[in-house]
């Protein structure tokens, strides 16, 4: 068993596992901002880092460059490649401290993706909150494609089934990717205007079911788009930040898996790209040999 790095600055704290360089728990004074990870993989992806692409891929076969590459359907009920390929992976600790730790681990030429990347997962923890920025680095000798991602599912109270339908949500984005109902992959991209999806004033979720991804971000004069999960009943729960490099916010209300996880929380999905990118290019970064590419993203309590 892979020894867990506790991290603490101020109020905060926050757990990190090499296993995936996974964010098991975030606490600010005791109080939960995501849902808890179990040891091990984690099939409903809490905390994960997503690389070297997030989400779905259709059929798990994508072109690059005149070539054609086939993934391992890791999801058969949507027959996707699902999450990319480092969520079982161990990595090494690159550096420690008692409020930072560096994860990092190569993704060396697998079958379905003929590239080295070299990825480094930082999380920082200070008196504000719980920061991460992970980093892609292209060390083989061509351009490789690459979209990053991460999975925290956000809580503002404690995460029970149905607890979420009593809590609101802000997400101010004005577009969204819409998906089909069997295989969750990409249909078209819209205005969230009238639709369950515009959630750019505080909203309750209530009964609303949303596994898609919003763009169009709206950030503030900082740069920096605020997304807030909050219970009614005291105000309390959990900020999530991001800035440019995370362009797309994977929005999943947990209406599927364990009954014991049913609408226990809400993932918020940092992400460089939409679902599918791999095979429609959308925001796909492409990296030169030695060319490198970064997703950051922070919590804060409400």
């Amino acid at each position: 068993m892979i020894d867990d790095i506790v991290l603490t600055a101020g109020d905060y704290e926050a757990v990190v596992t090499p296993f995936g360089a996974a964010l098991r728990s975030a606490r600010h004074r005791g109080r939960d901002l995501i849902a808890e990870r179990p040891p091990g993989f984690d099939p409903s992806m809490r905390g994960a880092v997503l690389a070297p692409w997030p989400n779905r891929t259709a059929d798990g076969r994508y072109e690059f460059d005149g070539r054609t590459h086939e993934l391992e359907i890791t999801e058969p009920t949507t027959r996707t490649a699902v999450h990319g390929l480092v969520t079982r992976s161990p990595f090494d600790v690159a550096a420690q401290t008692s409020r930072s730790a560096v994860l990092s681990t190569v993704i060396d030429r697998p079958s379905g993706y003929p590239w080295r990347v070299r990825l480094e997962v930082s999380i920082v923890v200070s008196e504000e909150g719980v920061e991460q920025r992970i980093t892609a680095t292209n060390e083989s000798e061509e351009r490789a494609p690459v979209g990053l991602g991460a999975h925290p599912s956000l809580v503002a109270g404690p995460a029970v089934p149905s607890a979420i339908d009593r809590w609101t949500l802000t997400v101010p984005a004005d577009e969204v990717m819409l998906v089909s109902g069997d295989r969750m992959l990409p249909v078209g991209r819209v205005p969230v205007e009238g639709t369950p999806y515009d959630l750019r004033r505080r909203r309750p979720i209530a009964d609303r079911v949303v596994n898609n991804a919003l763009t169009a971000l709206r950030p503030d004069d900082e740069g920096i788009v605020r997304v807030a999960l909050v219970d009614p009943d005291d105000g309390t729960g959990v900020e999530l930040r991001v800035d440019g490099s995370s362009p797309w916010l994977q929005v999943y209300t947990s209406d599927h898996g364990p009954a014991g996880e049913y609408r226990h929380a809400v993932a918020v999905e940092p992400s460089t790209c939409p679902p599918d990118a791999l095979r429609s290019g959308v925001d796909l970064r492409v990296l030169e040999p030695g060319g490198s590419t970064s997703l950051w993203w922070e919590l804060r309590a409400l």
